[in-house]
C-alpha cells in the first residue's frame, strides 16, 4: 500500500480575484474581512481541486499573509490540515517537509520592483530587493527554491498575469491561473471570483495529475545574499547577526549562505529586525 501523496498550499491574500487595495488586507481596515473571505473560498476550490485528482492526498494548508491569522478555519474545506500563526519555522512554507510531492501558490503577487503588479513586495515593505547569486527573487523565487531544497515542485501559481510569469520564468512547466491583470500598485481588471474558483478548481487537479512532470527550481549553494532594506536602523541592527555585513551605501546587507535553507531563515529574520523601531 502507497503513502499517500503530501501536498502544500501556500495562501497569500494580495493576489486572491476582486483584491487590489491595501485595506482589502489589512485586520485594521475596514474591507479585510470580505477579502479573508474571498480568499479562503479560492483555497477551498483549490482543495477540491487536489482530492478530486488524488482523493487519498493529505493536503496541509499554510495560511502566508501577513500575522498567518487570515483563513477562516470554520469556513475552510474539513479535509485539509491548517497551518496558522507565527512566528513559525519555513515562514509561508509551514508545513512544508521531505515527504511533499507538490506545492500550490494561490493569491501570490508579484516581487517589489515589479510594475504595473497589484500589491507588489516582497515580504515586508521593509525590504526593497533580494538577491541571490545576482538574481532578484521576490516571494514566488524564494519560496519556489524553498520548495526546492525539499525537492517538492511548485506546481501551480495564482495571483495577477504579472505574478505568474514571475513562478513560469523559474519553473517553465509550472501552471498559472491569472485571475486579475494589473492597471497598476492598487489597480486591476479582475475575473469574477466565482469564475476565478472555477479555474482554479480544474488547474489544481490538472497540476497535481501532472506533478512528475514539474522540476523543482533549486539553487546550489553557497548563495551569496544580498537584501535591500528600506531603513537605515533596520541595517544597523542587522550586522549585529553574526555573518551579515553592511554593503557600501546605506541600505544593503549582504552574508552567504550554504543552501537555501539557512538563505531563507536569515531573509525571515531580517524582516523581523525591520519591525523594530529606534527607542
Amino acid at each position: 500500500m502507497r503513502n499517500p501523496l503530501r501536498v502544500l498550499v501556500s495562501a497569500d491574500l494580495e493576489g486572491v480575484a476582486g483584491i487590489v487595495h491595501p485595506s482589502e488586507t489589512n485586520p485594521e481596515r475596514y474591507d479585510y474581512e470580505r477579502g479573508r473571505r474571498l480568499m479562503t473560498a479560492e483555497v477551498n476550490a483549490v482543495v477540491e481541486g487536489v482530492l478530486e485528482a488524488e482523493p487519498d492526498a493529505v493536503v496541509r494548508v499554510a495560511d502566508a499573509h501577513g500575522s498567518f491569522r487570515n483563513l477562516l478555519p470554520e469556513e475552510l474545506d474539513r479535509r485539509a490540515r491548517l497551518v496558522r500563526g507565527r512566528p513559525r519555522p519555513l515562514g509561508m512554507l509551514g508545513g512544508l517537509d521531505g515527504d511533499t510531492s507538490a506545492v500550490l501558490f494561490v493569491g501570490y503577487h508579484a516581487r517589489a520592483g515589479s510594475g504595473p503588479a497589484v500589491l507588489a513586495h516582497t515580504m515586508s515593505d521593509a525590504v526593497l530587493d533580494v538577491r541571490v547569486n545576482g538574481r532578484s527573487l521576490g516571494e514566488i523565487g524564494l519560496n519556489a527554491a524553498m520548495a526546492g531544497h525539499h525537492g517538492a515542485p511548485v506546481v501551480l501559481v495564482a495571483g495577477d498575469e504579472v505574478a505568474c510569469a514571475e513562478l513560469t520564468d523559474l519553473v517553465p512547466q509550472a501552471r498559472a491561473v491569472p485571475v486579475k491583470f494589473a492597471l497598476g500598485q492598487a489597480a486591476a481588471e479582475t475575473i469574477h471570483p466565482e469564475e476565478a474558483r472555477e479555474l482554479l478548481r480544474a488547474a489544481a487537479g490538472a497540476a497535481v495529475a501532472d506533478r512528475e512532470r514539474v522540476r523543482p527550481f533549486t539553487l546550489a549553494g553557497p548563495l551569496a545574499v544580498e537584501v535591500d532594506l528600506y531603513g537605515p536602523y533596520t541595517v544597523d541592527l542587522a550586522v549585529l547577526v553574526p555573518g551579515v555585513s553592511r554593503a557600501p551605501g546605506a541600505r544593503t546587507v549582504t552574508f552567504t549562505a550554504p543552501d537555501m535553507a539557512q538563505a531563507y531563515s536569515l531573509v525571515q529574520l531580517l524582516v523581523q529586525l525591520a519591525t523594530i523601531k529606534p527607542t
